[in-house]
C-alpha cells in the first residue's frame, strides 16, 4: 500500500511539473503567432534587449518570448520543455523563484555585456537553465541531481561553444552574449540556492569500528560507576 501511494504521488509530481514546463512554451508560441501574423501591426523585434541603452532594459522581460523565425523558435521549444520540467519535478520548492532569477538575470548580463544590436530568443534562459541543473547537482552532491546533471550535459553538452566569441563566426545572428549570460546566471543561481531545496539525506549510520568503539566507552563508564558503588 504504501509503494502504491508513493507511485501515485510520483506520477501527480509529473503531472504537476510539466503544467509550468506547457505554459511557458505556449506563451512563447502565441507570442510568436501574434509577432508573424501582425495582428497589433508592429515588429516585435524592436522590443528585445538593446545593451547599453535604458529603453533596451524593457527586452530583459520580453526578449525570451521572441524568435525571428520558425527554426530559432523551434530550436528553443524543445530544450524549454525538458529542462523546465526537470526544475520543477526535482526542485520543485525553490522553482518558481529560481526560474524568475534566471529569467530576469540572464537578460540583465545581455544587457551589459551584448554588442549594439536587439537580442531577442529563449536561448538565454535555456542556457541559464542547462547551467542551473548541471552546476545544481554537482554542488549538492546528491546521487539523484547528479544523475539529472549528467543527462543534461549527455543531451546538451554540445552546444557550450555557442557561449564562446567564435559563435559570432559561424553564424553573425548568433547572440553568443545571450548564451553566455545564460550560463553564468545559472552558475551564480546554483551556488546562490545550493542550500535551499533538495539537499542531500544526511548519512545516519556508523561503521562498525565506531560501534565497538562506543560500545567500550559505555562498558567503561558502567564499570567506573561500578567501582565507586
Amino acid at each position: 500500500m504504501e509503494s502504491a501511494g508513493s507511485n501515485g504521488l510520483d506520477k501527480k509530481r509529473i503531472k504537476l511539473a510539466i503544467i509550468p514546463s506547457l505554459l511557458v512554451v505556449a506563451l512563447i508560441w502565441l507570442s510568436f503567432v501574434i509577432d508573424y501574423t501582425g495582428v497589433f501591426g508592429n515588429d516585435f523585434s524592436n522590443l528585445g534587449i538593446y545593451p547599453g541603452v535604458i529603453k533596451g532594459l524593457r527586452g530583459v522581460v520580453v526578449s525570451p518570448l521572441l524568435h525571428s523565425s520558425f527554426s530559432h523558435l523551434w530550436s528553443n521549444t524543445l530544450p524549454l520543455l525538458i529542462q523546465v520540467w526537470l526544475l520543477f519535478y526535482f526542485y520543485r520548492n525553490i522553482a518558481f523563484p529560481t526560474f524568475i532569477y534566471l529569467w530576469l538575470l540572464s537578460g540583465i548580463i545581455t544587457w551589459i555585456i551584448g554588442r549594439s544590436s536587439y537580442h531577442i530568443g529563449a536561448s538565454g534562459l535555456v542556457f541559464a537553465l542547462l547551467f542551473f541543473l548541471f552546476f545544481s547537482g554537482v554542488l549538492r552532491r546528491y546521487t539523484p541531481l547528479i544523475a539529472v546533471s549528467l543527462v543534461v550535459a549527455f543531451i546538451y553538452g554540445s552546444t557550450i561553444w555557442s557561449i564562446f566569441p567564435i559563435a559570432e563566426l559561424v553564424d553573425v545572428t548568433i547572440s553568443w552574449e545571450g548564451h553566455l549570460s545564460g550560463a553564468i546566471s545559472g552558475l551564480i543561481i546554483a551556488i546562490i540556492f545550493r542550500k535551499q531545496g533538495p539537499q542531500r539525506p544526511a548519512n545516519l549510520w556508523v561503521d562498525d569500528d565506531e560501534e565497538l568503539e562506543e560500545d567500550e566507552i559505555v562498558e567503561n563508564i558502567e564499570a567506573s560507576i561500578g567501582d565507586k558503588a
